[in-house]
């Protein structure tokens, strides 16, 4: 039988307890919230698309006017860069998406202010989770802004 003995000062027992602690304190922080983000931010289905819409406070038809699936370049330019340019202030950037197949998922607005008709929205998802998104009206005297609003802010 072997035994092994070690000499720590009262200072270095504190240390080593107070460092453990930490470490596992940044553990349990970091694989505490990774699924929480996982689960919430994946829209895999339309029911999840539409129910994600209808947080953000937008009304919207069942089932999507079109989807368009397609590459974002390597590097961001013109159009993209101004798109990003909206996507930016609602917390979306699509640089984190260069490279790979983005969707485009466009609905019929149904609860837009003062337009009954002709306000579409548009939300791209890239792996399955949002990451640009913006509310437009085609045509003359149409319009594009932010699919994100403040809180308390009606959408309009």
């Amino acid at each position: 039988m072997m035994i092994w003995t070690a000499r720590f000062s009262r200072k270095r027992a504190v240390l080593a307890v107070a460092a453990m602690g930490v470490v596992m304190t940044v553990l349990l922080l970091l694989t505490g919230r990774a699924p929480e983000t996982e689960e919430v931010s994946l829209l895999r289905t339309n029911e999840e698309r539409v129910a994600y819409l209808r947080e953000l406070g937008w009304e919207v038809e069942p089932e999507p006017v079109e989807s368009l699936q397609f590459l974002l370049p390597e590097t961001l330019e013109e159009p993209y860069l101004s798109y990003n340019a909206l996507q930016l202030p609602q917390g979306f950037d699509l640089g984190a998406c260069c490279g790979k197949q983005v969707v485009r998922y466009t609905y019929t607005v149904t609860n837009y202010p003062d337009r009954p008709e002709g306000v579409q929205v548009n939300l791209y998802l890239c792996e399955d989770r949002a990451v640009a998104g913006d509310v437009f009206c085609p045509g003359a005297g149409g319009f594009q802004r932010p699919m994100v609003q403040e809180k308390g802010e009606l959408p309009g």
